[in-house]
């Protein structure tokens, strides 16, 4: 039990010793200072501007800001789906791969344009290398540059006073991706294929098996395909960019996705990194440290408390386990012991946990067990975590900018109740704030129990399902709390490509992403028209352990009142129904 805690604690530190840095190296680039890479990435950054007659000093209101946004989107959204509507004619497809159907085509474009990479799909059955390079990847790294970009308008709402401009759209996400997501992503992805990630362009390998295998049927099976495929590249960006997609259907559980624990802990590093970093970022840029770390604890608490509670469940395991004489669950020396079903034997409980609490912490698809397979409450606090909005880390930038949506709901409950004045860095928290914190906070659970609901009205529902009763809504549930908070993991035991579950949960991830950046930068524009308000004795003050402790349980009370109702149904009964 020691050597888990040790594990565990080793994880949170990697994250937050390259945090900081990486944090003020992102203050620094928005704030237009010179970095070490500038004297690499300014030429191309101008070479760009030019190209795309960017004016970098001119910036956008509001609304601007949004109708820029949304357009690039909208744009990004129709071409990566036209790209795997006609792959089958393009090059870089050595396994003739058919095109996608229509539905699944959208599905999968805006899964990726959001952030999500929900994935009703086998990636190395469906998409060529074109689709998944020119699409795929391209949408991962320009997703993730899109949540920077909004976090940058929310700061610049804190930061600035009478003013209507919040900075030029284009030169965010420009900034973004040159300077932070494609550097970070080339040193892993370099890192990845030293572990034995493939990365290539060869058509698939048809290798002979060491012992033939023997069917039902008693025919024989002696070959096995090898896929390949340019496949590092996305990975590292799928991880640093909180997207999750696999370029394998089983995703980092894949032997040529994951193959060691070193890339194990790489990949899981990674995808909480930008997030940790970007709190850092946020306290350097509003010249308020605390600010930043006070945000930062409040995710780690909710964090250690879900995994915690995470693994204690899967190393407890179920009674049919622990009660089955031919099944030794004890943890010992030879074997990890605890809940194994579903998880990789080379990561075991301690790693599959961690991957799983921090997956679902951001919003990030990746998995390297399966969830499905998690015992019910072990899988209740992955679907939790989703539930809670993803503020825990969350994606990048979105996380923190949806935390900052619960730290205005906390400073304006707070001050009320003792009284005091509701005001967040100078600013005043007022109706209009409060209006739209509010409808961002419940625009999540409305969405997806509306879409969990719709899912089990279907004639048919059972028959999408692998598993009948409590775990068979779980699984239900989960997929709409994936989707519906930009997540993209899935419980995989809920049959979701067809035409139906394709454009629902296609909706789904778009009104998940868009309203709430609507909603936040409307609120920034909202705050930088104001004046700083002097503190007082009577303003609250937001960057010490009491305040830490009161937006934890803003957040855990507005999760438990919107689903509790829900996990009572599936997770919570299936627990029960074990024991009694």
């Amino acid at each position: 039990m020691n050597s888990i805690v040790i594990q565990v604690i080793f994880f949170i530190a990697i994250v937050l010793l390259l945090a900081k840095p990486l944090g003020i190296y992102i203050s620094k680039v928005f704030k237009g200072k010179r970095v070490f890479l500038s004297k690499v990435i300014k030429p191309i950054e101008k070479w760009i501007y030019k190209v795309l007659k960017i004016n970098e000093n001119e910036e956008m209101s509001g609304k601007e800001y949004i109708l820029s946004l949304m357009a690039f989107s909208v744009i990004s959204l129709f071409f990566v789906m036209f790209l795997q509507m006609i792959q089958y004619i393009l090059p870089l497809n050595p396994q003739k791969l058919s095109n996608a159907n229509w539905d699944l085509a959208f599905n999968t474009a805006a899964s990726f344009i959001t952030n999500t990479n929900w994935q009703a799909y086998s990636g190395e059955t469906t998409l060529s290398y074109m689709s998944q390079m020119l699409g795929l990847t391209v949408q991962n790294f320009v997703s993730a540059a899109v949540g920077i970009s909004v976090l940058m308008v929310l700061i610049r709402g804190f930061k600035r006073t009478k003013c209507s401009k919040l900075g030029n759209f284009w030169v965010d996400l420009i900034k973004s991706t040159l300077y932070v997501l494609i550097p970070l992503s080339m040193v892993l992805a370099i890192f990845l294929t030293t572990q034995g990630v493939v990365q290539n362009f060869k058509p698939y390998q048809e290798v002979s098996l060491v012992e033939e295998i023997v069917l039902d049927d008693k025919s024989t099976v002696d070959t096995q395909i090898i896929p390949g495929g340019p496949a590092a590249s996305q990975i590292a960006i799928k991880q640093l960019g909180t997207n999750g997609g696999g370029f394998f259907g089983t995703n980092s559980a894949h032997p040529l996705e994951n193959p060691t624990l070193l890339s194990n802990m790489a990949q899981v590093v990674s995808i909480i990194l930008i997030p940790a970093a970007l709190c850092f970022t946020f306290g350097d840029m509003v010249k308020d440290k605390k600010q930043g770390t006070t945000l930062l604890s409040a995710m780690i608490v909710i964090f250690v408390i879900a995994m915690a509670t995470t693994m204690y469940y899967e190393y407890k395991s179920t009674p049919e386990l622990v009660n089955n004489p031919y099944i030794y669950s004890e943890i010992d020396d030879s074997q990890s012991g605890g809940n194994m079903e579903g998880k990789e034997v080379r990561f075991g409980v301690t790693n599959s946990a961690i991957w799983g609490v921090t997956t679902t912490s951001a919003s990030n698809g990746s998995v390297n067990s399966m969830h499905d397979s998690f015992t019910p409450i072990g899988g209740m606090i992955l679907t939790l975590l989703m539930q809670l909005g993803e503020v825990v880390f969350r994606g990048v930038g979105c996380g923190l900018y949806g935390m900052l949506a619960f730290v205005i709901l906390t400073v304006f409950i707070s001050g009320l109740m003792v009284g005091r004045t509701p005001e967040y860095l100078g600013k005043k928290i007022e109706p209009f704030e409060m209006k739209m914190a509010s409808i961002l906070i419940i625009t999540t659970p409305v969405l997806v129990l509306v879409g969990t609901a719709m899912v089990c009205m279907l004639p048919n529902a059972s028959d999408l399902l692998n598993n009948s009763g409590a775990h068979g809504f779980s699984e239900i549930l989960y997929a709409l709390s994936s989707t519906g908070n930009n997540n993209g993991s899935a419980f995989a035991g809920f049959g979701a490509n067809n035409v139906f579950v394709n454009l629902l949960t296609g909706t789904v991830m778009l009104l998940a992403r868009f309203i709430p950046i609507i909603l936040i930068i409307n609120i920034a524009e909202s705050l930088a028209s104001k004046k700083i308000v002097p503190q007082s004795s009577g303003t609250l003050a937001t960057n010490n352990t009491l305040f830490v402790f009161l937006l934890v349980g803003v957040v855990l009370m507005i999760g438990a009142l919107s689903f509790l109702p829900s996990l009572a149904l599936g997770p919570i009964a299936e627990h029960l129904s074990m024991i009694f």
